[in-house]
């Protein structure tokens, strides 16, 4: 599990566009695949959800979480995703300790 800490370090450095939007249909096996591969590719993304409150986003949030990875925060219908990657060809973070 990430830190306080390193949950502030990792929402300073989420000022991206959402990577992957999560429509009408909730968290289905293809956004898990988008989710994945931004993670895979990133190690931290932003997921827009398509909801009518902030409190379905931040379900949809931890859903998305418990399959893929560290939930750093949800604003709104936003919400910021960590994991570190397996990958040697990118520039990892680097998480304070």
């Amino acid at each position: 599990a990430i830190t306080g800490k390193q949950v502030r370090q990792l929402r300073s450095m989420a000022n991206t566009e959402a990577t992957v939007i999560v429509g009408k249909e909730g968290v289905t096996a293809n956004i898990l695949k988008q989710v994945n591969e931004g993670l895979e590719a990133h190690e931290l993304i932003k997921v827009s959800v398509l909801c009518e409150t902030g409190s379905q986003a931040a379900e949809a949030g931890r859903e998305i979480a418990d399959q893929a990875g560290e939930l750093v925060q949800v604003i709104g219908k936003r919400v910021v995703l960590y994991r570190e990657t397996t990958r040697d060809d990118i520039e990892k973070i680097q998480l304070v300790k």
